[in-house]
């Protein structure tokens, strides 16, 4: 069980698992396109709807630059096809329910919540380029970040890592 975040200048580890609409998705397939690989704990929650929903609001800037989105999460591929369908998301929703994928990129590490340990998905960002190189690694992200009273949004910080591959 990987207990650390995979590196940037790594080789993605390949994965094939099912989507929303229950066809497989392999990564090795997608050779030749950057690829934004987010990991998010649940479908339907107020973070990870946020999140979704930037990389939805964003996906033509992202695509011009010649990104694939793909969101991870434990969830069933029917509560993705669900959260898909209530968000009107236009990118897959890749279905990892025995967490190996998750395991493999060490998005599924020990986390704490009330003083409690328990393991789950930590929230994280990898931004594969054309050739599967992890070319940046985003981990413990907070969607929308606070800093000198202005809102950096994760979704622009991809961006911005997309313009300059």
């Amino acid at each position: 069980m990987a207990t650390e975040i995979l590196a940037s200048g790594s080789q993605a580890p390949d994965f094939t698992i099912l989507s929303d609409s229950g066809e497989e998705v392999t990564l090795s397939k997608l050779r030749g396109k950057n690829i934004v690989l987010y990991f998010y704990p649940k479908d339907d929650t107020p973070g990870c709807t946020t999140e979704a929903c930037d990389f939805r609001d964003h996906l033509a800037q992202l695509s011009a630059l010649g990104a694939v989105v793909l969101g991870v999460s434990p969830d069933s591929v029917k509560s993705h096809a669900k959260f898909k369908a209530k968000f009107d998301l236009p990118f897959a929703l890749l279905a990892d329910e025995k967490n190996e994928v998750a395991e493999a990129y060490g998005a599924w590490r020990e986390k704490s919540m009330y003083g409690k340990a328990y393991m789950g998905i930590v929230r994280s960002t990898f931004l594969i380029d054309a050739h599967g190189v992890v070319r940046q690694v985003w981990d413990n992200v907070k969607v929308h970040a606070k800093v000198k009273d202005q809102t950096i949004r994760h979704v622009d910080v991809v961006r911005e890592a997309l313009e300059a591959l």
